[in-house]
């Protein structure tokens, strides 16, 4: 995305941003609307040109000839309440009633509200977008432009839109650690703005491209903010700068295409959030993923029995931290009696895991060492009947400014066979810093760090693990003492029956190796001469000064 797109993006949020269209929420669920209809008029411009060559498309036309004036190429062109008023009672409507025609735009704007009330910032946010042809970008760079509003947002003062999307910086580590496929089932139960199925999609893509770029954390281009001429310029700068490859996936066979775009699925309580998540995938080059409105949790949230009866092979997620589900509402085929929501989430995912599926998983630090029965039960499944394979510690200020609870990342499998013992330990890795500082905000973010980052230096820990088969988990085993000259490990392994002991504790701390108190190498003699000076000195310097007050 070059600085051409990204000013008239930015020009595009100080319109509507300053037209009343402040709350981060609907701001990017109207952008959403507006992004489908230009997405959708370039896209029967293909009927126009087949038309003219004779040819017949797989696909029906969304405006045909008694309906061309629901196309953004038509009504653009008005202004004022004649164009506020056409969009608001007439498009809208319209794309809303094609449930036969094509279901997934009827579904996108079902019960969609239009809350754009000043047709002057309407025709200016119109007319900017008009000037972007989206035919012309690839899905990388269409990708990027909701990616860039997004990030923006969330760093908006007093912005709340954050609380839906895990910084990139956590989605990055946990996408490469599970290592998401083509014939993988791609599952999110709390899906929020899409972000882990979009960073699952890239890391497939970039598998199966000729050639790969790299890409900070920070965002596409930022290398240049920052004057470097380069990716690799900025990491001479900063070794720890955190990067991920991207790519197009021109090696992808057509068919692999369509089962990819098949493969992702993902769930929310709001249906803004799920608008928002289409939006992400539509724009990603994926219009046909399987988002929905739906509650994961509820027996009678939405779910079909499909739903509860299919097993993914890699789930990605960051449920909510808190909350608490009514009993009566709650799914019976789940494997737990709590109704904690943090629970409630770690047990859809064990039991939708197909056997040997990957999860990932960011869980609150109680979660891991709680006492209730229905803690200990949960972890003890856990440990037992999976393979835990790593819990990652994360600091406390990754999702600062809007929650400052601590929080890890749980890895684990599903075995093939619950009979399967093979693994015989967990491996604990402590990440103190990710990118970012870690207690100051500033403009409603964190502010960036890019050579304090320990993660580029897990994965490179956790490669060599998984080239073992996951049997050498690397670092000192739990609670070893270490020599008092080594220095303090990032990373250790504790064995299955030490956290049996444990009441099955899964927090990294109460395992961590330790080092000896280093003896004082000082002279005891010495120390005593030393302490008998100085109070000599404060005695001398004592009567002085009462000599000085005698009259």
């Amino acid at each position: 995305m070059n600085s051409e797109i990204r000013q008239k993006l930015d020009k595009i949020t100080e319109v509507m941003w300053s037209g009343g269209l402040n709350n981060p929420i609907t701001y990017v669920e109207q952008f959403s609307y507006l992004l489908y209809l230009k997405l959708l008029d370039e896209a029967e411009n293909q009927h126009t040109q087949a038309e003219l060559l004779g040819i017949t498309l797989d696909r029906p036309t969304l405006f045909p000839a008694q309906a061309r004036r629901y196309r953004w190429s038509e009504w653009r062109l008005k202004s004022g309440h004649d164009l506020l008023d056409f969009v608001n009672d007439e498009v809208f409507p319209y794309m809303a009633s094609l449930v036969r025609e094509v279901p997934s735009v009827a579904t996108f704007f079902a019960d969609a509200r239009f809350q754009f009330e000043d047709p002057h910032v309407f025709k200016k946010v119109v007319d900017i977008l008009d000037t972007l042809q989206f035919a012309k970008l690839g899905p990388d760079v269409k990708g990027d432009i909701f990616e860039y509003q997004l990030l923006k947002l969330q760093n908006q003062a007093k912005s709340d839109l954050g609380q839906y999307r895990t910084p990139r910086q956590l989605r990055q580590f946990m996408v490469q650690m599970v290592d998401p496929d083509i014939g993988d089932a791609i599952y999110d139960p709390a899906c929020g703005t899409g972000g882990f199925l979009v960073e699952a999609l890239d890391h497939i893509l970039a598998k199966y491209s000729s050639q790969t770029r790299v890409v900070p954390i920070y965002g596409e281009g930022w290398e240049e903010t920052k004057g470097f001429a380069s990716v690799t310029a900025a990491t001479n700068e900063f070794p720890n700068l955190q990067t991920y490859p991207r790519g197009i996936g021109d090696r992808l066979p057509k068919d692999d295409w369509k089962k990819l775009e098949a493969s992702l699925f993902g769930h929310d309580v709001s249906s803004q959030m799920i608008r928002v998540a289409l939006m992400n995938l539509v724009l990603h080059g994926v219009p046909k993923a399987k988002l929905r409105r739906a509650n994961s949790l509820a027996e009678t949230g939405g779910l079909t029995e499909d739903d509860k009866i299919r097993r993914y092979q890699v789930i990605l997620a960051n449920p909510p931290l808190a909350g608490l589900m009514s009993t009566d509402s709650i799914r019976a085929d789940l494997p737990t009696n709590s109704h904690k929501s943090e629970l409630l989430f770690l047990a859809i995912m064990m039991d939708s895991l197909a056997p040997g599926g990957r999860c990932a998983v960011v869980v609150p630090e109680g979660l891991l060492f709680g006492s209730t029965e229905a803690h200990v039960d949960l972890r003890q499944k856990l440990v037992e009947n999976y393979h835990l394979q790593a819990v990652i510690s994360l600091p406390v200020g990754v999702f600062k400014p809007y929650a400052g609870v601590k929080t890890s990342v749980l890895v684990f499998q599903r075995p093939v066979s619950f009979t399967d013992h093979s693994r015989s330990s967990v491996w604990f890795y402590e990440i103190k810093n990710d990118g970012y500082g870690p207690d100051k905000v500033s403009s409603g973010g964190r502010v960036e760090t890019p050579n304090d980052n320990d993660i580029p230096a897990m994965l490179a820990e956790w490669k060599k693990f998984k080239g073992s088969g996951f049997q050498t988990p690397p670092g000192p085993e739990a609670n070893s003492l270490l020599a008092a000259d080594t220095a303090e490990p990032a990373c250790w392994w504790a064995t299955l029956e030490r956290i049996a002991n444990s009441a099955y504790n899964l927090s990294a701390a109460p395992y961590k190796p330790t080092s000896p108190t280093r003896p004082n190498a000082e002279d005891p003699l010495a120390l005593v001469d030393e302490l008998l000076n100085l109070e000599t000195s404060i005695i001398t310097s004592l009567q002085t000064l009462r000599q000085q007050l005698s009259p």
